[in-house]
């Protein structure tokens, strides 16, 4: 009879596995998954494909192959493919860089002048690039905007007024706070495993946060606010961790780049 009862019993769950397995629409399921997929890469294109038209891009060597040296080992010690990532250097004086759809990475030249070391602006830049990893951009988006908004530019349908604000969204307002931490811990994460020392990246919050001779200009920081909180949650984080930090780039490397995005012209 035990027998008989364990078998009805097994019998009894694996039919209501069955039942219940089969009442979910895997085709509808899987193409609402491919569907914003598709989304997220044609808005991503859209949007950069807007932004080269208007902005002066920094193509020369010195900047791009510098700036691809500091980010492969903090790529290759986390496992984020460095391919994925499609990093934009723009001329613009403000200290600002922020994420788009499809793993693009627009930083500004105002950011890596106001950088006192690389590992400040490694801190900044992965703080964009968790965004990117943990789908922040999107969730983003389809929050403030909706997606069934930004599912409409792919068609054409008002693109120019979307496209507008969300570019204004991404590079003018800040995450919600939980994703905004998720971010910045997670960028000191990457640092620690790159073995490079996340303490100034809180240095650049905090002393960001207290410069008052460039206030419309720190887009930045003016976007991710309680700056000087962020700076002591990530001491608090890595305190009594000791930080085995080595150079990515020498010094004339460091001073080339900077030297290179503020003379760069048209």
């Amino acid at each position: 009879m035990k027998t008989l009862f364990k078998g009805l019993l097994l019998l009894t769950c694996v039919l209501g596995t069955w039942i219940l397995l089969s009442q979910i629409d895997y085709l509808t399921f899987f193409q609402i998954n491919k569907a914003k997929s598709t989304a997220e890469k044609n808005i991503g294109e859209m949007i950069w494909d807007n932004v080269k038209r208007t902005e002066d891009i920094i193509v020369n060597d010195s900047v791009t192959k510098t700036i691809d040296k500091l980010l492969k080992p903090l790529c290759k010690e986390n496992g984020i493919k460095r391919d994925s990532l499609k990093v934009h250097i723009i001329k613009q004086d403000e200290v600002n860089a922020f994420a788009l759809p499809n793993g693009h990475l627009v930083v500004y030249s105002g950011l890596i002048e106001a950088s006192k070391n690389e590992q400040a602006l490694l801190g900044v830049l992965g703080h964009e690039i968790a965004h990117i990893e943990k789908n922040h951009v999107m969730k983003k988006l389809s929050k403030e905007i909706g997606f069934s908004v930004l599912m409409s530019i792919t068609t054409g349908n008002n693109s120019g007024s979307v496209l507008r604000e969300i570019m204004h969204t991404l590079s003018s307002s800040a995450y919600d706070r939980s994703l905004e931490k998720e971010a910045d811990i997670t960028s000191v994460e990457y640092l620690q495993k790159a073995k490079i020392d996340p303490a100034p990246f809180a240095d650049f919050l905090y002393d960001m946060s207290l410069d008052n001779n460039l206030p419309s200009a720190l887009s930045w920081i003016n976007t991710h606010p309680d700056s000087e909180e962020r700076a002591k949650y990530i001491l608090e984080y890595i305190k009594g961790k000791k930080e085995k930090s080595k150079p990515i780039l020498n010094q004339s490397e460091w001073t080339g780049l900077k030297k290179a995005v503020k003379n760069h012209e048209d």
